[in-house]
């Protein structure tokens, strides 16, 4: 599970860096991973400090430069 974790937040990485900032529904969408799996790669990615999380119903995400 941790590999996928990894690998799902390298995919969020990029994700970002190509589309900028999107919400949340917009990852879910844009990543073909369980949603599940999503949250915890961007738990890991906020907690190294990568991502910005902004909002409360749907979040905005973008990376930290």
């Amino acid at each position: 599970m941790i590999t996928e974790i990894g690998i799902t937040a390298g995919e969020i990485w990029h994700y970002l860096d190509e589309h900028g900032e999107v919400t949340l529904s917009q990852l879910n969408s844009g990543i073909e991973k369980p949603k599940e799996v999503i949250l915890m790669s961007l738990g890991w990615l906020a907690r190294e400090g990568h991502v910005v999380l902004e909002g409360e119903k749907d979040y905005k995400i973008r990376l930290r430069r």
